[in-house]
């Protein structure tokens, strides 16, 4: 049986099977040794990765955290980390502190990653948690702990909201190329299907997004397609939505309804923004606990939690005009 191997137990990850837990433990049973106690340190490091600023979205799920660990003992530590989605997980630069177990117990990775970086960790034998939604391509549940909040529902009951409202020329303003904006469309497409329309999406290639709800809204109105709501995949691009349709002279509610996504800032906008609300504290917390159990319970089962969404209605949204 390796080092490395009783490292990974000890630390916490969850790369070690049922019957060599078992083994590693009973060994250490016989020798007196806890490993579930060997680690000292009392620091997380919440890990914002291949973000240019803290989102007030990311903010959030900050704050939640920091205080779901302050109130079990565990300082937090927060960390930009960038790195290509495009290389192998040998050429990532990891920065020594994150690998050093007497100064930091474990990770909450945020912000928007890749599988490479995943495996990084997992060969450095890191404790880790991932915040699901902003992940580029399929998660592996069976291997890795990871919270979720529901943002494909929370884009069906969005534009279920809309339907009931009369709309049917129905937008969807986003960068698709990013997974979180491609999760919210999953759910708009599925209720347009369902209410046997087509999916009418909009959007630049852009991480900007004011910038994505400016132009995307900006080219619907040039283009004179046909349009009495939208759905943006963010509270940020709705900002923009708004603008755009500010210049083309259109009102908000009254010939364009728009919606967006998270309740970051849409109360602040003018009219204040219906919304789906993301629980992001919540999310947080939940990043937290599960991390924290993880390094309690190195043997468990890798956890997938989903944390619903709501729908907060305020005043960009009004029924269909005749």
């Amino acid at each position: 049986m390796s080092l490395a191997t009783v490292s990974r137990l000890a630390n916490g990850s969850a790369r070690v099977s049922p019957a060599i837990q078992q083994r590693v433990l009973a060994a250490a049973a016989q020798l007196g040794v806890d490993l579930h106690r060997q680690g000292k340190a009392r620091v997380i490091a919440f890990l914002l990765c291949n973000r240019d600023l803290l989102h007030p979205f990311h903010s959030r799920v900050l704050v939640g955290a920091e205080g779901y660990c302050a109130a079990h003992g565990y300082s937090m530590l927060f960390m930009s980390v960038r790195y290509s989605p495009n290389v192998p997980w040998k050429e990532i630069y990891l920065p020594p502190l994150l690998q050093r177990r007497d100064v930091v117990r474990a990770l909450i990775v945020a912000g928007a990653n890749s599988q490479n970086f995943i495996d990084l960790l997992d060969h450095r034998a890191v404790p880790f948690v991932v915040l699901g939604n902003n992940f580029f391509g399929p998660w592996d549940a069976e291997r890795h702990d990871a919270v979720f909040f529901d943002d494909i529902s929370g884009g069906y009951e969005a534009t279920r909201y809309l339907l009931s409202l009369g709309h049917r020329e129905i937008w969807f303003v986003g960068n698709s190329q990013l997974p979180w904006f491609a999760r919210r469309m999953q759910g708009y497409s599925r209720a347009m299907e369902e209410a046997g329309l087509l999916p009418l999406q909009a959007g630049i290639d852009s991480n900007n997004e004011p910038e994505v709800g400016y132009l995307a809204t900006k080219s619907i109105v040039s283009q004179e397609r046909k349009m009495t709501a939208i759905l943006t995949g963010s509270d940020s691009a709705a900002e923009g939505a708004y603008r755009a349709l500010r210049d083309a002279g259109l009102s908000v509610p009254g010939d364009v309804s728009v919606m967006g996504f998270n309740d970051i800032e849409a109360a602040l906008l003018h009219p204040p923004l219906t919304t789906v609300r993301v629980f992001a504290e919540q999310v947080g917390q939940q990043l937290a606990e599960v991390l924290l159990n993880r390094l309690a319970h190195p043997e468990h089962p890798p956890e997938r939690l989903m944390i619903p969404t709501q729908i907060i209605r305020r005043e960009s949204c009004a029924p269909r005009s005749a």
